[in-house]
C-alpha cells in the first residue's frame, strides 16, 4: 500500500515537472516579442549615447558667450549679460554671492557650469 502511494506521489511529481508542449506559432511569437523588445532597448541605448556626445560638459562662466549662458535653464538674456559683465569668477557660486542669480535658479544650473 506504501509503494502504491509512494509511487502514485512520483508519478503526479514526474507529469507535473514536465515541460509544457508549446507549438511552433507560439515559440515564433514569443520570438518575435523577445527581438522587438531587443530592438526598442538598443534603440534608447544608442539614443542616450547620442546625447552624451552632444553634452560638450559643463559651461565656464568665465569664458562663455552670453549665447552659451542662455542654453541654460532659467538664464535669459539680461542674467547673461550681467554673468559676463561682472567677470571674474572663482567658484561658480559666487554667481548667487553676487546676487546675479537666484539660490533656486544656481541649484538647477550647479552641475553644468563651472569656474576655471
Amino acid at each position: 500500500m506504501k509503494r502504491t502511494l509512494l509511487c502514485t506521489i512520483s508519478l503526479f511529481a514526474i507529469i507535473g515537472c514536465t515541460p509544457e508542449k508549446r507549438s511552433p506559432d507560439a515559440i515564433r511569437q514569443d520570438t518575435a516579442n523577445a527581438t522587438a523588445e531587443a530592438a526598442r532597448d538598443a534603440k534608447a541605448v544608442a539614443q542616450g549615447v547620442v546625447e552624451g556626445l552632444k553634452e560638450k560638459g559643463p559651461i565656464n562662466i568665465n569664458k562663455a558667450t552670453e549665447g552659451d549662458l542662455e542654453g541654460l535653464p532659467g538664464i535669459d538674456s539680461v542674467t547673461a549679460g550681467k554673468i559676463v559683465a561682472a567677470r571674474p569668477y572663482n567658484t561658480s557660486s559666487d554667481l548667487v554671492r553676487r546676487h546675479l542669480i537666484t539660490k533656486s535658479e544656481y541649484d538647477r544650473i550647479a552641475n553644468r557650469i563651472v569656474a576655471r
